[in-house]
C-alpha cells in the first residue's frame, strides 16, 4: 500500500471505484455483506505510544482479522526500511505475516489504517476476487476495506496542513468518503464521529455530497425537478444524453430504460413510461422509480 505525500484530490477513480462495489455484491451477495454491517470500533484498533510495539501492533491486526471474517491465526507483524507503506504475505499457510515501514514506529495511530489495508488484500485473495492490474486491484481493495467496516481508519489517516500531508491508499480522501457515505446509507451507520483528522471530516463530506446524487439520478423518484424535466424530454426522443446516467431501449410499449442501482451499481432495466418499484437482483434493494 502507498503513502504520499502529493494528495489528489476530487474523484479521478470513481468508475472504478463504483465496478468494485458491484464485484463485492456480486461475489459476498447481500446477506454476505450484511454481515459487516457495524463498522470495527475504535477502541479495538487504537494504538497509542505507550503500547508495546510488536505487541500493540499485533492485537490490532487480530482485531481485524476477526472483524473481517478471516480464519484467526497467529499474526506476525514486522516493521523494516520500505518504499510503501505496509505489505502482506498472501501464500497459503495458518499465519498472516504483514510488514509495516519503519515510520510506523513513531505514526501508532495509523498502524491500524496500515493493517486494515493489507488484511483485506488477504480477505480478497480467500474470495478470489480481484481486478486486472495493479491499480485497479489496489482500487478494489481500498474499496472492499472501507465497504466492510475498516476503511474510516484509511480516511482518518489522511492530513494535511501547511507545511505536512499524509494520505494511506489508493482512492483520493473524497472517494474514501464516498464509499463511506455509501456504507452508511446501507447500513445506518455514521462514520464521521470517529474522525480524528478535520481534513477527514471534510473529505467524508464532500463523498457523501456525491453519494447522495446517485440516489437523486432519473429514473429515480426522489430526482429532483431540473432532472426528471431532462429525463421526460430524453425519453420522449427516445435517447438520452452521453453523459446522461440512463439509457433507452426499444420503443412504443416495448421501451425499456437501463440505469444502475444506487447502492450497488448493478445495472437495472424496467419498463419505460410508469411509476414502479425496481428490486435489484444483486443487493436486494427496492427503488422507487418514475421511469
Amino acid at each position: 500500500m502507498p503513502s504520499t505525500d502529493e494528495v489528489v484530490h476530487g474523484f479521478p477513480h470513481l468508475d472504478t471505484v463504483r465496478a468494485s462495489i458491484t464485484a463485492l455484491y456480486r461475489r459476498l451477495s447481500a446477506d454476505g455483506v450484511r454481515r459487516y454491517a457495524t463498522s470495527i470500533a475504535a477502541a479495538d484498533v487504537a494504538f497509542g505510544d505507550e503500547d508495546d510495539l510488536h505487541l500493540g501492533a499485533q492485537r490490532v491486526a487480530r482485531a481485524l482479522v476477526h472483524h473481517l471474517g478471516l480464519p484467526e491465526a497467529r499474526v506476525i507483524v514486522s516493521f523494516r526500511e520500505m518504499e510503501h507503506a505496509a505489505s502482506v504475505e498472501l501464500a497459503a499457510g495458518p499465519e498472516y505475516f504483514i510488514e509495516l515501514n519503519d515510520r510506523f514506529r513513531l505514526h501508532r495511530r495509523d498502524v491500524g489504517a496500515a493493517l486494515a489495508h493489507e488484511i483485506t488484500h488477504v480477505l480478497l485473495h480467500r474470495l478470489d476476487l480481484g481486478f486486472p492490474g495493479t491499480r485497479k486491484n489496489e482500487i478494489l481493495t481500498d474499496v472492499v476495506t472501507s465497504y466492510l467496516g475498516a476503511g474510516w481508519l484509511l480516511l482518518d489517516a489522511f492530513r494535511e496542513d501547511a507545511v505536512s500531508r499524509q494520505k494511506l491508499g489508493y482512492l483520493t480522501p473524497e472517494e474514501f468518503g464516498y464509499v463511506l457515505a455509501k456504507r452508511a446509507a446501507a447500513f445506518g451507520e455514521d462514520p464521521s464521529p470517529w474522525f480524528t483528522s478535520p481534513r477527514a471530516y471534510e473529505a467524508w463530506e464532500r463523498g457523501r455530497q456525491e453519494a447522495e446524487r446517485d440516489a437523486r439520478t432519473p429514473p429515480l423518484a426522489e430526482a429532483g425537478w431540473a432532472a426528471r424535466h431532462r429525463y421526460a424530454k430524453d425519453r420522449r426522443y427516445g435517447r438520452a444524453r452521453t453523459d446522461a446516467p440512463y439509457a433507452f431501449e426499444g420503443s412504443g410499449a416495448s421501451a425499456r430504460v437501463a440505469f444502475p442501482c444506487p447502492v450497488c451499481r448493478q445495472r437495472l432495466r424496467v419498463p419505460a413510461g410508469r411509476r414502479l418499484r425496481a428490486r435489484c437482483g444483486v443487493c436486494g434493494s427496492v427503488l422507487e422509480c418514475e421511469t
